[in-house]
């Protein structure tokens, strides 16, 4: 039996809403949802999220709104950030924040879920939102950093327990960093932007060649160029997919065998876009 586990920056769950996100819900109801940049106070997510629900039960994906498991984290900062995560399956622990971290700025971040497969196995499932970083402010860079630092020793952890016999990990989020080439449509003129810089993409080499995590879609993709997951708002980038790959899924070993294809839901136009971020999905035979 194969799960569905969809990560997505959503660019405000309010305007997401108005965009139509909810025709996205109703044709898709993944068992997992990671999103990101929610940018909401709890009093307007909570009816949205119960709106989603509906769309579950509608779906035959839960029977009841209730059965639907809901976890966010807001930022302190108000307007910024803000991370959830959906499950039509079991959760048995829930973890907010990313140790190491205490500045307003590192909140909404990063939330953590235990869930429950149909077999019974338990995956960890984070929910990340990367700073975006600017390479014009060393302020925000070296936030950037400070947060990818402290990633690598929570990775560290949940590398060790997986190769322990623990609990497998995926990492679902928006990074704000194109790792090679093959995930940027204009990589030399990038290069010191930050997302393509090479002091920002040596954390992800870290990741698959120290932490042993894999990058799932670019496995199952292979060496093409992209497929890409965000567009800028400027000019005519969506139109012509002058894109980046800032969206990943990085699993286990052994949970990434476990892959078996992925979507990204590219709107067919502009105008029908509900965010400038593209929905990546994976399934999972588990």
């Amino acid at each position: 039996m194969s799960i569905t586990v969809t990560t997505s920056n959503v660019n405000g769950i309010r305007a997401a809403k108005r965009k139509g996100v909810e025709d996205w819900i109703g044709d898709h109801t993944p068992d997992v949802w990671c999103m990101q940049e929610v940018r909401a106070p709890q009093t307007e997510i909570d009816p949205i999220f119960d709106e989603v629900a509906q769309r579950y039960v509608a779906g035959g994906k839960i029977a009841e709104p209730g059965e639907l498991v809901r976890m966010n984290e807001i930022c302190n900062i108000k307007g910024r950030a803000g991370v959830g995560l959906l499950s039509s399956l079991p959760v048995v622990d829930m973890r907010y924040g990313l140790p190491g971290l205490e500045e307003d700025v590192d909140t909404g971040r990063w939330i953590e879920a235990d869930v429950q497969t149909p077999q019974g196995y338990r995956i960890t499932i984070a929910c990340i939102y990367v700073h975006s970083g600017d390479a014009d402010d060393p302020l925000k860079m070296e936030q950037k950093f400070r947060f990818l630092n402290c990633m690598v020793t929570r990775l560290t952890e949940l590398r060790d327990e997986a190769a322990s016999g623990g609990r497998q990990a995926l990492l679902c989020g928006d990074f704000n960093i194109a790792h090679t080439p093959l995930d940027i449509k204009n990589a030399k003129a990038n290069i010191k932007h930050a997302g393509f810089m090479p002091e920002e993409r040596v954390y992800i080499d870290k990741w698959l060649n120290d932490l042993e995590f894999v990058d799932v879609m670019r496995d199952l993709a292979g060496d093409i160029q992209g497929p890409y997951t965000w567009w800028s708002q400027r000019g005519r980038a969506f139109d012509n997919n002058v894109g980046w790959r800032l969206d990943y899924q990085f699993a286990t070993p052994e949970l990434a065998q476990a892959a078996t294809g992925f979507t990204i839901d590219k709107a067919p136009s502009y105008a029908t876009r509900w965010s400038d971020h593209a929905p990546l999905s994976i399934s999972y035979e588990v």
